[in-house]
């Protein structure tokens, strides 16, 4: 008999095409670019799909992949122009410096339409499945269209994503839309209580004039064919399960996505970023004089602005607290010079026991620094996914969308969390003057999180827990290594089809 002929280039079936559309903000666009990284590093192609100004953000990670022999690219759709209401050169939600632009801004990402339907309709074969990110309902539309198969990337935790489509589902937006800032809603579905307000309700855009937005995603959602989610089982079972069956369809947890870089340290230190050298040298050779666990890291994410009588209070709070602290300030935060200088003055009463970092810190390598024993947080899902991730228990400060249910989350059911003690949802992106927090709330959650005693020491104990538990799901037989491969056969073994015209 003769020998069986080895498969060759010719008759092997190209490898599977994930084709991931990240909304245009840091926060959606970082787990949606590690995801791409796992995607290849599976043996899959994965395009990521964005403008010009985010792409060149992503030259980093471009590059990063082209050493390692990885099929990934980074693909820039020329961003639509002449959009009323919205100044030139903002691409990023980033970049946005007044409330009254994110409208105008949606609008003009929503245009992108277009271009996208032309680059997929360009290709040699139609792509095995698009990934778009939760607000870019618009995407359904073009891969229908072309009947490519649709997931959701959704960055909540699953525990807010389930308070959010059971609130859409029973009704609840409207209920509080009509109420008062204080009254109590019990969000329906849940298999623990939970109570919400009007502000602290589920819902990203839950302002007046988002509301044809809104619909489009909900609908969206519903009719894509599964949703990517960055948790892990050990962390959220319960409500990956419930949200699965309220959703219908597949829900695919493959987190912690942070934990793609563990092991590339250029990865690990830009993470969607330009890396400034200097200062990363300069926050590591700080850090390293200090002793294990004992710096409060304190960062409120790429969004938040803070104004000035707030950024006073979380200063002056550290500097009475009396520990080694690690704070991270936007350039357009103190860009005023009575601001610098103030700051420039605390900096001074602080030397040696606190660090200011002006703009951008790698977030992943201060987590993973033996020194840090804690982080002061805005509770976005990414900083506190990483922060668990990492096992480093977290003082929780949430200011809108899905932060308060994600504070909820790891203070009340994961334990690993203290609250600063913010109970007035801010209402705009830029902090407003209706939401206030003496010092004395820093100190008390500063001192709680890196203080002793039995509590102390138990939610440390958990972060712990919780660390290597991430560790474990994203390594070979953990559950989030397990689903990705599963994710990556189930679209390999699919028919590919050429558009529909």
């Amino acid at each position: 008999m003769a020998p069986a002929e080895e498969p060759t280039a010719a008759t092997l079936a190209p490898p599977p095409h994930f084709v991931i559309i990240p909304l245009a903000a840091q926060g959606h666009t970082i787990p949606m670019v590690d995801f791409a990284r796992l995607l290849a590093e599976r043996g899959a192609r994965a395009s990521i799909v964005t403008t010009p100004v985010n792409g060149a953000r992503l030259r980093g990670v471009a590059d990063q992949a082209a050493r390692a022999k990885l099929a990934l690219e980074v693909v820039e759709l020329p961003f639509p122009t002449g959009v009323d209401g919205l100044p030139p050169d903002i691409e990023n939600v980033d970049q946005v410096t007044d409330d009254n632009h994110f409208i105008p801004l949606f609008d003009a990402l929503k245009r992108l339409a277009g271009p996208l339907e032309a680059y997929l309709r360009g290709l040699a074969a139609r792509p095995s499945c698009v990934v778009s990110d939760w607000c870019y309902g618009w995407t359904a539309g073009v891969a229908t269209s072309l009947g490519i198969p649709r997931l959701f990337f959704h960055g909540p935790s699953c525990f807010y994503s389930l308070c959010d489509l059971n609130s859409v589902d029973h009704g609840l937006p409207k209920q509080t839309a009509a109420a008062g800032d204080q009254e109590k809603f019990v969000v329906p579905g849940m298999p623990v209580h939970v109570e919400v307000t009007k502000n602290t309700a589920p819902g990203f855009m839950n302002s007046p004039g988002w509301e044809a937005f809104c619909a489009e995603c909900v609908e969206a959602m519903r009719t894509a064919d599964g949703a990517v989610v960055n948790t892990f089982l050990d962390l959220e079972d319960q409500f990956v399960t419930c949200y699965e069956a309220a959703l219908g369809k597949p829900v695919w947890t493959l987190g912690p996505l942070c934990l793609a870089n563990k092991d590339d340290a250029e990865a690990m230190a830009s993470r969607g970023n330009k890396a400034d050298a200097a200062q990363q040298s300069a926050i590591t050779s700080w850090l390293d004089a200090k002793e294990t666990d004992s710096v409060v890291y304190v960062n409120f994410g790429s969004l938040v602005r803070k104004l000035p009588k707030l950024l006073f209070e979380v200063g002056h709070g550290l500097e009475d607290s009396g520990r080694p602290f690690l704070w991270v300030v936007k350039e357009a935060e103190v860009a005023a010079p009575e601001m610098r200088e103030w700051l420039a003055a605390l900096e001074a009463r602080t030397a040696g026991r606190g660090l200011v970092v002006r703009g951008w810190a790698p977030q992943l390598a201060v987590l993973l620094h033996r020194a840090v024993g804690g982080f002061v947080t805005h509770c976005g899902w990414n900083s506190l996914l990483e922060s668990i991730a990492h096992g480093v228990p977290v003082a929780t400060w949430p200011h809108f969308a899905d932060q308060y249910l994600n504070e909820r989350l790891v203070v009340d059911m994961l334990g690993v969390g203290v609250p600063v003690g913010v109970t007035t949802a801010s209402v705009m992106v830029f902090d407003d003057d209706t939401v206030a927090l003496p010092r004395e709330g820093v100190v008390r959650a500063v001192s709680a999180l890196m203080g002793g005693g039995e509590e102390a020491d138990e939610r440390r104990r958990k972060a712990r827990e919780y660390g290597e538990k991430a560790r474990r799901a994203m390594e070979e037989g953990g559950s989030s290594y397990e689903n990705l491969t599963r994710l990556v056969q189930s679209f390999a073994q699919m028919e590919v089809k050429g558009p529909k015209e």
